[in-house]
């Protein structure tokens, strides 16, 4: 081998060993961080598989009735919740005495954080698609099996996280319970920055309990690196109110390590590789992405009424 070629190989090693990874928005030509498609060359699991997220067809997706409605406990219990700027998003802390059972999951499984993708200035910014489509937000609500300790512990396990997903929708008037969470994110503008929100509830910050029987579900990864493959994904129809203003604001408050604005932060959506997605609303006739946006504005348009 020559000397030329030699050198390459070693700056090329050193590259990989030393960038780390970054969402497409922030990568550049000047950049050492490794964008979504190449996320998989320090990360080999991200190029499993059996990867998240995906664009859901609605008119592809197979009615399980064994998909009950999940059973949400200590949801609107008051905790102190912390909130970190982690480099790539913001992470809420969440006490593992909200945890979730049923709707066929084969454990309990104990909270341990949420957080959010967003778009840039209002856009879309959705990770999961449906028919194509990328919604304004999506929340991730992060849950191991109970009896691991540690997130790194339950990835060992193919089923070990149960990952709850919520759509947003954009609405005429501001969502009053959403913003203690933009405020809470214009204190950790910086990475490393954290702030302690006072008795939040979080299930005021979802739909009701009553609200969420028609979910999909699919065998999926984190989304982020190292995409292990351990979840199991509920990805909820009925979504969240929150206005145009609050999007704009969200997509604005935080910065990446390099002080760009923390923007555009969603992977592509994967290849789903013979997987099935399963659907769990009772009737027997399949939504179309018109039904399920009809259903969506109407849930609504109540859950504006009843405030």
């Amino acid at each position: 081998m020559s000397f030329s070629l030699h050198l390459s190989a070693v700056l090329w090693t050193l590259s990989v060993t030393t960038a780390h990874w970054c969402y497409q928005a922030q990568y550049s030509c000047n950049q050492t961080c490794r964008a979504p498609g190449d996320w998989f060359t320090i990360f080999p699991k991200c190029g499993g598989n059996r990867q998240s997220p995906i664009n859901i067809v609605t008119n592809k997706v197979q009615h399980d009735p064994n998909l009950t409605a999940l059973s949400f406990l200590g949801y609107h219990d008051a905790h102190n919740i912390t909130v970190e700027n982690v480099g790539h998003s913001a992470h809420f802390s969440l006490p593992p005495s909200l945890r979730i059972r049923g709707g066929n999951l084969m454990d309990t499984y104990k909270a341990v954080q949420f957080h959010l993708h967003w778009g840039y200035d209002a856009s879309p910014g959705s990770e999961h698609t449906l028919d194509g489509e990328r919604l304004p937000m999506e929340l991730h609500v992060v849950h191991i099996k109970e009896r691991y300790n540690s997130l790194e512990e339950a990835e060992n396990d193919t089923s070990g996280i149960a990952l709850l997903a919520f759509f947003f929708q954009e609405s005429s008037e501001d969502n009053v319970h959403f913003s203690v969470l933009v405020d809470a994110l214009g204190r950790v503008r910086n990475v490393g920055d954290s702030y302690t929100i006072r008795g939040l509830r979080f299930g005021e910050i979802i739909p009701g309990p009553h609200e969420l029987h028609g979910y999909y579900r699919y065998a999926g990864s984190m989304t982020t690196p190292g995409c292990d493959q351990a979840v199991v994904w509920t990805i909820f129809q009925t979504t969240i109110p929150v206005s145009r203003r609050q999007l704009a604001s969200v997509s604005r408050q935080l910065v990446f390590h390099s002080g760009k604005p923390m923007s555009e932060i969603f992977r592509p959506v994967q290849r789903l590789n013979g997987r099935t997605v399963y659907w769990s609303a009772a009737s027997s006739v399949l939504p179309s992405r018109a039904a399920v946006w009809l259903c969506a504005l109407g849930v609504l348009g109540r859950h504006w009424h009843t405030r």
